[in-house]
């Protein structure tokens, strides 16, 4: 692997970490409800995912994973469905909560659970680290490894991701303030989150 290809690799990989998938979404909620450190907190939880996602991919049995018919289409009803029940949880919220929630320790875990429930079960990512991060390595040379670094420079990648959909979240606290502006906010993000459930739901492998 060369210094080119890593930095390709940064910005096309910067892109997808940006993109605004329903783990950021969550991200960009928790933080308007709970602040920056509780979504930041909550997003290891999708690391910790990714991090699986990613040795899958260096073994790989992730490509495996996603060409199997009945593994694929499980993964994709229990995704499809948990993201359908997030978005219930948050259209039901209650808006009339300050913005700023107390959080003990164990709802903390339980925002965690979230990010990797909704990251583990979401079969495009896998497509990604199938798909994706192969492009950039050389078969020529230690493939382990390689994957290893770009392992790496995805997961502080998308930590920055994290982050900044995370201090947007804070920044909308302002602009909904009002119970009626946050029960908006919720429902908005709401139905985006069911939406991508539905999308999950009817996706077909390519």
């Amino acid at each position: 692997m060369t210094l080119m290809t890593i930095l390709l690799f940064i910005p096309a990989c910067f892109a997808l970490n940006m993109a605004p998938g329903p783990n950021n979404l969550l991200s960009m909620a928790n933080a308007k409800r709970y602040g920056i450190k509780a979504a930041c907190y909550a997003g290891l939880g999708r690391l910790v995912a990714f991090v699986g996602m990613i040795t899958l991919a260096a073994t790989g049995l992730a490509t495996v994973l996603y060409t199997s018919e009945k593994l694929f289409l499980a993964i994709k009803v229990v995704g499809g469905l948990y993201l359908l029940w997030l978005a219930f949880q948050l259209w039901t919220a209650d808006p009339t909560a300050g913005g700023n929630e107390a959080l003990g320790g164990k709802s903390l875990f339980q925002l965690a659970r979230q990010e990797f429930f909704l990251a583990a079960g979401n079969p495009k990512a896998i497509l990604i680290f199938t798909a994706f991060l192969p492009q950039f390595v050389d078969p020529t040379g230690s493939v382990g490894f390689q994957f290893l670094i770009l392992g790496v420079l995805f997961l502080m990648l998308e930590w920055v991701a994290i982050a900044g959909y995370a201090f947007f979240g804070k920044a909308l606290r302002h602009w909904f303030s009002r119970p009626s502006m946050r029960r908006l906010f919720n429902r908005v993000c709401a139905g985006l989150l069911g939406s991508a459930g539905v999308g999950l739901l009817l996706a077909r492998r390519e």
